[in-house]
C-alpha cells in the first residue's frame, strides 16, 4: 500500500500535511476521482473489507466502492498523513422508501483537528457533501449552490440539506442520514456490509449504480440509464439533468469511457424496487 500512488490516484499534488486545507482538498479530490459504486455486487463478486484488497481495487484497478470501502481506505490515508480519525456509524434515510437503514448502515469518519471536529464522507452518492462538514455548529454550511447543516437532537446528529437549493436557514431541510458520536471499529460493520449485498431492502442489492462528482456537475449510472447532471452557473441558475437510456451491450463501454471502470466479469444491470425494511429505525 503506497501512499504516493494513492495520492496520485486521486489527483492530489502538493505537501500532504495534517492541516484543514489539505483535508478539504483530499476530500474533494477523492470524490472527483473515486466513484461511489456497487458494481462488484452485480458482476459476480463479493465486497471484502481487508485494507490491502480495498487498496488493490481502488488504487491499482481504479475502481470505486460503497461507504465501507471508500471511507475505510480514506481513513487509512488520513491516518498515514497524521490526522486523528475515528469511525462513526450512520443510518441513511433511503430516498426511495423514506425509511432509515439499520445501525451500521453507513460508515463515516470523524476527524479532530486543531481543537475542532469535522465529518468526512467520501462514500456517499448524489446528495453527498464535497468538503468536510463542521461538527461544532448547527448553522447552515454552504457548498457551491448547495447548503448543508448538522442538526443535533439529544445524542443523535442529523445531516440535512435543501436538495439543489439554498433558501437560507428557513428553507426546506431534508434529512440525509443520522449518526451518533460513539466511536466504532471497522469490524462492527461486517454484518451490514453483507446485508447490503443480499437484502432486498438495500439500494446496493436492488440497483447497479456508479456515480462520481465532476467539476460543475455529476455523472451517474443506474440500471439502464446514464444521468448527466450540470450544476447551476451564472448563465443558467438551475440544475440540468440529461438522461440517456442504455442497452446491455452499451453499458461496459459507458463504464470504461465515463468512469474509467473495466470489470473483470459481466455486469448484470439491475434497477428493481427497494422493499421497505420490516423494522422502523
Amino acid at each position: 500500500m503506497d501512499l504516493g500512488k494513492y495520492l496520485a490516484r486521486i489527483g492530489f499534488t502538493g505537501p500532504a500535511e495534517p492541516s484543514l486545507e489539505v483535508m478539504r482538498t483530499l476530500h474533494t479530490c477523492h470524490l472527483l476521482s473515486v466513484p461511489f459504486e456497487d458494481l462488484t455486487v452485480h458482476s459476480g463478486g463479493r465486497v471484502q473489507l481487508d485494507l490491502p484488497l480495498l487498496y488493490d481495487k481502488i488504487v491499482n484497478h481504479r475502481r470505486g466502492g460503497f461507504c465501507y470501502e471508500n471511507n475505510s481506505l480514506f481513513r487509512w490515508l488520513l491516518t498515514e498523513l497524521g490526522f486523528q480519525v475515528n469511525i462513526l456509524s450512520g443510518q441513511v434515510k433511503n430516498r426511495f422508501t423514506g425509511c432509515y437503514g439499520p445501525p451500521f448502515d453507513h460508515f463515516i469518519l470523524l476527524v479532530e483537528l486543531e481543537g475542532r471536529r469535522w465529518l468526512c464522507d467520501v462514500g456517499f452518492g448524489v446528495s453527498g457533501f464535497s468538503v468536510p462538514l463542521s461538527l461544532d455548529t448547527e448553522d447552515p454550511q454552504e457548498q457551491g449552490h448547495r447548503v448543508y447543516r448538522i442538526r443535533k437532537d439529544l445524542e443523535m446528529h442529523f445531516v440535512e440539506w435543501q436538495e439543489e437549493e439554498n433558501r437560507g436557514i428557513d428553507g426546506d431541510w431534508k434529512e440525509i442520514y443520522k449518526f451518533t458520536l460513539k466511536r466504532r471499529s471497522k469490524e462492527d460493520f461486517t454484518e451490514m456490509c453483507q446485508y447490503h449485498q443480499t437484502s432486498p431492502s438495500s439500494i446496493f442489492f436492488c440497483k447497479s449504480l456508479c456515480t462520481v462528482l465532476r467539476p460543475g456537475g455529476r455523472l451517474t449510472y443506474i440500471g439502464h440509464r446514464l444521468i448527466t447532471t450540470t450544476f447551476p452557473t451564472e448563465e443558467n441558475g438551475h440544475v440540468v439533468e440529461t438522461i440517456t437510456e442504455l442497452k446491455d451491450e452499451e453499458i461496459p463501454g459507458v463504464l470504461k469511457e465515463k468512469f474509467g471502470i473495466v470489470l473483470k466479469s459481466t455486469l448484470i444491470a439491475k434497477d428493481e424496487k427497494i422493499t421497505p425494511p420490516l423494522i422502523t429505525y
